[in-house]
């Protein structure tokens, strides 16, 4: 059974940061590409940022990019997101997911995903 556990998410004022962190089963975190989203109330999920499995690809939603870094530990089995500068806007449950590695990089879109968390709140208050 793959397992992800998400943590790190809290309450921060705008401008401020958090780092996220994605806990995996180890024997199914080789191989795996990586991925976060986040859903704000009344909103779709969408994809954040994704990491391939061997941590030399990522990719970010352009609203995040140069704010956000994801990376991952292999060796803890872990995936974090960075992030700084938060908005007022990015208030959102922010979700882990994974699947298996085609070669392809990690996809973009919820549905590119097998396995996910169950998600942690992040708040930016003003």
């Amino acid at each position: 059974q793959v397992q992800l556990d998400e943590s790190g998410g809290g309450l921060v004022q705008a401008g401020g940061s958090l780092r996220l962190s994605c806990a995996a089963s180890p024997r199914t975190f080789r191989g795996y590409d990586m991925g976060w989203f986040r859903q704000a109330p009344g909103k779709a999920r969408e994809f954040v940022a994704g990491i391939n499995w061997n941590g030399a690809r990522t990719s970010y939603a352009d609203s995040v990019k140069g704010r956000f870094t994801i990376s991952r530990d292999i060796a803890e089995n872990t995936v974090y997101l960075q992030m700084n500068s938060l908005k007022l806007e990015e208030t959102a449950i922010y979700y882990c997911a994974g699947r298996i590695s085609t070669g392809s990089g990690p996809p973009g879109t919820p549905s590119g995903y097998n396995y996910w968390g169950r998600g942690t709140q992040v708040t930016v208050s003003s």
